[in-house]
């Protein structure tokens, strides 16, 4: 199996080695990742500068490739230049935090995936959900590379993705696995103003989760109550629903 791996949150970043360890005796690995630091970059792509690849080495010492772009700019990369279109996966991550609920179409991690899949490869997303920064890697790396193997038996329908979250416990600690739907996240004071020393305003993003506890079967839920979650997303997004409705619109041009 050839396997592309990036990640949002730069090429020296600890989940990424973790992936590619666990994910090494898959077949062959192909590191491609941002140069810096690129959370929350969501589906950006590089248009209006060039695009640079640099040689890079991960801490163990194994070779890897750096990109000056955006998470989705290194699966492109990855699948045209270094790989010649001849992938089997991509893995992106492991995140160091959740990307859970509406939050996905934030990540750069996920969208990174959705690259993938726009490109026809089956295509997982993996994230680590731990609070205080303190992050348990070693559960969602054997995860990560359980899942792509049976990824690679049972394949994925076009245009869709997995979205991955596991719990930053020990493995013991984790309860099990859920197949979950695409939780809802919405934030209260989201905006934080503050004051420089010169007197000057300027804000900060920031926000708290407003608990649901009516959203079963979600991919929050899941992980809140210590499950690893397996989400399946689909490219299109059209409201099918609403769709339908709007036929019976009396509209004219």
């Amino acid at each position: 199996m050839r396997i592309l791996l990036t990640n949002d949150d730069g090429v020296a970043a600890p989940g990424l080695l973790s992936a590619k360890n666990a994910l090494d005796p898959l077949g062959e690995v192909v590191v491609v990742a941002p140069e810096r630091p690129r959370s929350a970059s969501g589906h950006a792509i590089t248009l209006h500068k060039p695009l640079r690849l640099c040689e890079a080495v991960l801490a163990d010492g194994s070779p890897a490739w750096a990109t000056s772009g955006t998470p989705s700019d290194c699966v492109t990369l990855g699948f045209d230049v270094l790989m010649s279109q001849r992938v089997d996966l991509v893995v992106a991550g492991i995140n160091a935090g959740a990307n859970l609920g509406f939050d996905l179409t934030y990540s750069g991690t996920v969208m990174a995936a959705m690259e993938g899949a726009i490109l026809g490869v089956p295509s997982i997303a993996v994230s680590v959900v731990g609070e205080n920064g303190q992050m348990e890697y070693g559960p969602a790396a054997a995860f990560t590379a359980k899942l792509a193997r049976l990824v690679e038996r049972e394949g994925l329908d076009r245009w869709t993705l997995l979205n991955v979250n596991v719990p930053s416990r020990r493995t013991e600690e984790i309860r099990g696995v859920r197949f979950t739907r695409q939780g809802r996240t919405q934030y209260d004071e989201r905006v934080e103003r503050r004051t420089d020393p010169w007197g000057r305003a300027y804000y900060w993003l920031s926000g708290s989760l407003v608990e649901d506890d009516t959203d079963h079967g979600s991919d929050v839920q899941a992980v809140k109550e210590g499950y690893i979650s397996v989400t399946p997303v689909q490219l299109d997004m059209t409201a099918t629903q609403l769709l339908a409705r709007m036929k019976d619109w009396e509209i004219t041009k």
